[in-house]
This record gives structure tokens, C-alpha cells and sequence, in this order.
């Protein structure tokens, strides 16, 4: 992007407008302001910790306190524990070979493979940006290259402040401690993705339980493992095709629960027996959001096909709910796709599919107080929103990220242009702003 480019698109974006196409959490029980321990933070909603405050603004040339080259190519979120940051990557190796297609049903845009991948668990001293240690725990020819804007470590990690654990879809889940050392790891059969698009789904960690999702073209089943050990708990085969969503370990009444989306249900299990508690329809194909829980309320959404957003209140929920009172409100307008939404002061955040249109909801009523908003030049976006000290950041593949205030009625704080590519969501920890790009892992203060 040149400079008047640049200068263009700063002034698009600062023009954030309420377009013509048509405030859960006020008080936060968010852990320590510098941990950011799973996928979507603190209390798995997108929100950073109560005391996080990271920049409004930056630039290459601006509140950069370091930036640090990765290894390979990943589009996972990093998670952060104290001083140590961690990030996982898959670089390929050694001579090239006759390019392999997957041959997956309907397979279209993918990368056909070419060479050997080694897949890699990355640890970064949050202070100075150093790379502690950089641990290869598998190395292979992929049976899928997966779709050409993904990556072959597309799961984002999750740590407990002993052990990080690091899932590479069908090419392993590790379990590594502080110092890089390999104290378990579970290798799995080849999942068979729809259209060969590649995996994604992250692992989620409660109890001294670790569970992935394995929603695939072949049989998909839901895996719960013990994380000190990983010996497997249990198993529970799914009526699902592939989704990409992440499991999320939710407390309902005092009663932990297992929760995952899917194409046919969303369901509630029992993390200790795998037992169904309830499940409820009415999402689409190729469901890739994270559902996000708070008040008793439990949120999903999905855009393939059909656009729908469930609010769904877990009280009393048993068997299937599908239609019932527990469905409070739904919608089928502008729901995401790719990013999971933000649940912040009350309100949902979401993107339309993964463009540059932003709703805001009432997260207990589903009612638009304003809105929608249409984000100019933001037209592919991966990454999830996230939230922080009233405000909300919205990263775009191009490398802008945008700032907004977290009123119904957004205003623009802040729009930042870095020389990378962003899939991987940002994350704040203390007055810090984590960006992992393509090329580089950005420290912004």
C-alpha cells in the first residue's frame, strides 16, 4: 500500500458512519491483567482483563516496543502468561516435490502441497520480545494444504501457567511446559475438512480437562483428554459435518458444561461423563464462530447459507430446546462468519460474514439501538474483535486496525496501518497491545 493510499484509506475509515442498509459484563471477573490464557481472553467473551489498557495508536514509526520475525506461517492467537508469550507456526521444509492435490469433494481455492512441514511451538519474553524457545514437536507431509488464506496452525493455544498446549488439528496435540519440553502429545487419524479447506478449531482447557473438536466430513465426535496426563476421558460421536468452531467450558448455575456448535445442534455436555444436557438447531453449514456465555445467556451465530445469531438462556435447559422459551431472541441479519463476536458491556459486537459492517446489539434483548456501520476499506477480516478499556479493535488483513469507542453509537478513536497481514485476533495484557501478523509478532505500548 503506498503513501496515498495509505492517507486514503486513514481517511475512509476515519468517516465511519451508520450505513444505509436498513451496552452482560459491566463488572468483569476477568483474571490478571497480564494473562490472556485461552482463545478470546480472560472469561472467553473477547474481553481483556478489567485493568488491561492498551494503545489507541500506532505505526510502524509509533509506540512500537518491539516487533519479532516468526517462524513460518501461523494464524493462531497467541496466549499470554506473565512474562511469556506463546505461538505456534507450520514452516515448510526441505526440497520441493510435485505439487499433491487433496482431492477433497467440491475442493476449490486450496493450496496443493509441495514440501514437508514442521510444525512449531514458539515461546517470546513479553518484555523484550526475545525468542525464549522455538520447539518443533512434529514434522510431516500434510494430507490437506488447506484454503489459500489459511494456515496449517490455525488453532489457537491455551495454558493453565504450568503447561501450554498447542493443537495442530490432525497432526497432534502437545503438551509442553514452560521450558519447551514435550511432557505428552496425542497424534489423531487425518480429519477429512469440507472441501479441503483445513482445520482451525481450538482446544479449550477447565478442571484438568482438555477438549477439541473434531467435526469433520468423516465421522466427528467431540474428544475430552486429561491435561496432565493425556490419556482420553471420554469421547462422544457427533450427527455434525465440519465445523470450525472451538469448544467452550462454561459455568451454568455452579455447574461446569462443555459447549460446541455445530450445523445440526449446539450442545450442552457434561465435561465429566459426555452426557448431552441439552441441544438446540437452527445454526447453518460451515459454522466457524466460538459461542460466548455470560449471565446465564449463551450466544452462537453462523453465515453459510442461512445467517443466524441464537441468544439462547441456559436456566432450565434439558433435551432439546430447539423453539423453546430458552430461545430468547434470534436473528438472521448481518451474523458473522469467520470472526467470533465480542460480548462487552452489555452488548454484542459482530462483523457481517467477515466484511467491514458492524452491528451492535443488546445482548439481552437482540434490539439495534443503532446502526448498522459500514467500515470503508475493511473488506476481509479474520480476526475477532476484542475489548479493552472501553474501547474495541477491529483488525483487518490488510494491516489496519481500527479503534473505536464501545458505545451503541461508535465513534473512531484510532485507525493504525502496520506492514503486516493479520488473521490472528489481537489481545491486550496490561498497557500492552499483542498483534501477530504474518511476518511479525508486534508488541504495541
Amino acid at each position: 500500500m503506498n503513501s496515498l493510499s495509505k492517507v486514503l484509506f486513514v481517511l475512509m475509515v476515519a468517516s465511519l458512519v451508520a450505513d444505509s442498509l436498513c451496552a452482560q459484563n459491566s463488572e468483569t471477573s476477568a483474571g490478571p491483567a497480564h494473562r490472556w490464557a485461552q482463545w478470546r481472553g480472560p472469561v472467553g467473551t473477547g474481553e481483556a482483563a478489567a485493568n488491561a489498557d492498551p494503545p489507541t495508536r500506532w505505526s510502524e514509526s509509533e509506540n512500537i516496543k518491539w516487533k519479532t520475525p516468526v517462524s513460518g506461517l501461523g494464524h493462531s492467537t497467541p496466549v499470554v502468561w506473565d512474562d511469556h508469550i506463546f505461538l505456534t507456526s507450520a514452516l515448510p521444509v526441505g526440497e520441493k516435490f510435485e505439487p499433491i492435490a487433496d482431492g477433497r469433494p467440491g475442493s476449490h481455492d486450496n493450496l496443493k502441497v509441495s514440501q514437508r512441514h514442521r510444525y512449531l511451538v514458539t515461546a517470546v519474553d513479553r518484555e523484550s520480545g526475545k525468542v525464549l524457545w522455538e520447539k518443533a514437536v512434529n514434522e510431516n507431509v500434510p494430507h490437506e494444504g488447506g484454503h489459500d488464506s489459511s494456515s496449517l496452525a490455525a488453532a489457537s493455544l491455551v495454558t493453565d501457567g504450568a503447561h501450554v498446549y498447542a493443537y495442530f488439528g490432525s497432526h497432534g496435540l502437545f503438551c509442553l511446559d514452560f521450558e519447551g519440553n514435550v511432557v505428552w502429545d496425542r497424534k489423531f487419524e487425518p480429519m477429512h475438512s469440507k472441501h479441503g479447506h483445513g482445520e482451525g478449531s481450538s482446544p479449550a482447557l477447565a478442571n484438568g480437562l482438555i477438549a477439541i473438536n473434531r467435526d469433520q466430513e468423516a465421522q466427528s465426535y467431540l474428544l475430552v483428554l486429561d491435561a496432565k496426563t493425556g490419556e482420553e476421558k471420554w469421547r462422544s460421536d457427533r450427527a455434525e459435518v465440519t465445523s470450525w468452531s472451538s469448544p467452550a467450558f462454561i459455568k451454568q448455575d455452579g455447574t461446569t458444561q462443555l459447549v460446541v456448535a455445530g450445523t445440526n445442534r449446539v450442545r450442552g455436555y457434561d465435561p465429566q461423563s459426555g452426557e448431552v444436557i441439552w441441544e438446540c438447531g437452527g445454526l447453518s453449514n460451515n459454522v466457524v464462530a466460538t459461542p460466548l456465555y455470560a449471565d446465564g445467556m449463551l450466544y452462537c451465530a453462523s453465515s453459510y447459507e442461512i445467517r443466524s445469531l441464537l441468544a439462547i438462556k441456559l436456566d432450565g435447559a434439558k433435551g432439546d430446546i430447539t423453539g423453546s422459551e430458552n430461545v430468547v431472541w434470534q436473528t438472521a441479519e448481518r451474523t458473522p462468519y469467520v470472526p467470533s463476536p465480542l460480548l462487552y458491556q452489555g452488548n454484542l459486537f459482530f462483523l457481517r460474514h467477515y466484511q467491514g459492517i458492524l452491528s451492535v446489539l443488546d445482548a439481552k434483548t437482540g434490539e439495534e439501538t443503532a446502526g448498522p456501520f459500514r467500515m470503508q476499506g475493511f473488506n476481509e477480516i479474520y480476526a475477532s474483535p476484542m475489548a479493552a478499556a472501553n474501547r474495541v479493535y477491529i483488525v483487518c488483513r490488510s494491516g489496519a486496525t481500527l479503534v473505536i469507542d464501545s458505545t451503541a453509537l461508535p465513534k473512531v478513536l484510532g485507525m493504525n496501518l502496520l506492514d503486516d497481514s493479520f488473521s490472528a485476533s489481537p489481545i491486550a495484557v496490561g498497557n500492552q497491545l499483542l498483534l501477530r501478523g504474518e511476518k511479525f509478532l508486534y508488541c504495541i505500548e
